[in-house]
Formats: C-alpha cells, structure tokens, sequence
C-alpha cells in the first residue's frame, strides 16, 4: 500500500507509481494493482487531511522488497508506505470501504449504531 501526497503534480504521481511497477516487473510478477482513489486520512500526515491510496499486489525475492522500500522511504511524494506479507492463494483485496457513495450495508439496512456517550449528548 502507497499513499501518494495528493498536492503533487499529477506527472510526479505518475512517475512514482511507474518506477515501483517497473521495479515489481524487474525482479518478480505484479498480481495486481488498485486505485482506491483520494481518501481522508484518519489522522493528518505532514499537515495533509487527504491522500491517495495505491495497492499493489505482487510476488518478488526478499531483495526485490528490499530494493522497493528503500525507492519508497526515498521518494519525494510518497507519504506512507506498508509492505505486507501474505499467505500462498490469499483472496484479491476487497475493494476499500464507502466506494459506493460513503453508504455501508449497514447503513443502507437502518442498522446504525451509536456510540454511548454521542447518544447521551443527544
């Protein structure tokens, strides 16, 4: 997963996310790649509420990821970066939550639930 500053140019975006595929291809296979778009942080990194979520998956050597987070921990417009190791067959990532309109199934069955102290404060 790569969070991309979302103020850089557009073209610096790019170019982040084309040196990581080139270096995914040169030493191992690229599985996949999601585009979970802009999201707001849960907390603000470098003074920025927002970033743009990048997962990739992928099947390299050790050195390979080695190589990758070194290009990540490096790179001007990267503002996180988590490298995660998964069991053999794991599912495809589900895709990332309120893409369809900021609504969960919970909230489309009325089943919402409160915290106890915003119900006492209402």
């Amino acid at each position: 997963m790569i969070l991309l500053d979302p103020n850089a140019p557009e073209e610096r975006r790019e170019a982040i996310l084309e040196e990581v595929r080139q270096t995914i291809e040169s030493a191992g296979t690229l599985v996949g790649e999601y585009d979970w778009g802009t999201r707001k942080l849960a907390y603000e990194i470098d003074h920025r509420p927002e970033a743009q979520y990048q997962l990739f998956q992928l099947e390299a050597e050790p050195e390979a990821l080695d190589r990758l987070r070194h290009q990540l921990k490096i790179a001007d417009g990267v503002l996180r970066h988590r490298l995660i190791r998964l069991k053999p067959g794991a599912p495809p990532p589900p895709e990332p939550p309120g893409r369809d309109g900021g609504r969960s199934g919970r909230e489309e069955s009325g089943d919402t639930q409160v915290a106890p102290r915003a119900a006492a404060d209402a």
